[in-house]
């Protein structure tokens, strides 16, 4: 398990709940230790044990970037990280006061990637591809959304079978799970596995779709 013997402890779940009410500085400061060895320590074990399959991970730092934000507090509620596979396209895993989530697509458009991708979903062959991807996530338990356009986009047919995607400006897939009982255990890096496996055939056609 590449090191992984501990999980991530549910002492990160109570982690974050309590930053929540003390997002400051002293408060990081007295628990930067903790965060260490229940949140960072842990989360980077688990995307290691994952490196050779899907790639290395960027783990966020937690400190929040304040300058254009009306909330100051300091620190991020989560610990994030990513395993990029094409600008703006990833798989991803995060711990939380709601615990584990993991995640993956596209997060980080930019108006050549939405060209793109609304120029593949209009196509029937890509785009029947994309609608049986994300019908294949429902059944699996994932919920899929994203940034959405209220209205159809320029020029599309409102009616178009395929309008609910067409709308979209980022295409999000992700599973929270909760504090499960497997949380803590040897094994929970083996179920992000499954769930970013399951996840794969998103990536796979954004990856394709987005970057040509």
């Amino acid at each position: 398990m590449c090191g992984v013997t501990q999980g991530i402890p549910r002492d990160a779940v109570a982690f974050f709940a309590e930053l929540e009410l003390n997002n400051e500085r002293s408060w990081w400061a007295a628990n930067q230790d903790r965060w260490k060895r229940s949140v960072r320590g842990p989360v980077q074990a688990v995307c290691e044990a994952l490196a050779g399959e899907f790639g290395e991970a960027k783990l966020f730092r937690p400190h929040r970037d304040v300058r254009f934000s009306a909330d100051k507090s300091p620190y991020k509620t989560h610990q994030g990280a990513v395993v990029g596979t094409s600008p703006g396209v990833g798989y991803y895993v995060q711990v939380s006061s709601q615990g584990l989530m993991t995640g993956a697509g596209w997060y980080l458009p930019s108006p050549a990637q939405v060209a793109a991708y609304r120029e593949a979903v209009l196509d029937d062959d890509a785009g029947d591809a994309l609608v049986g991807i994300v019908e294949a996530l429902g059944t699996w338990g994932a919920q899929v959304d994203g940034d959405l356009l209220k209205t159809a986009p320029r020029g599309v047919d409102p009616d178009h079978p395929r309008i609910g995607l067409l709308r979209h400006r980022s295409l999000l897939a992700s599973i929270p799970h909760g504090e499960p009982a497997w949380l803590g255990g040897d094994d929970v890096a083996e179920h992000v596995r499954e769930d970013w496996r399951a996840y794969r055939p998103l990536i796979e056609w954004l990856d394709e779709h987005l970057s040509s």
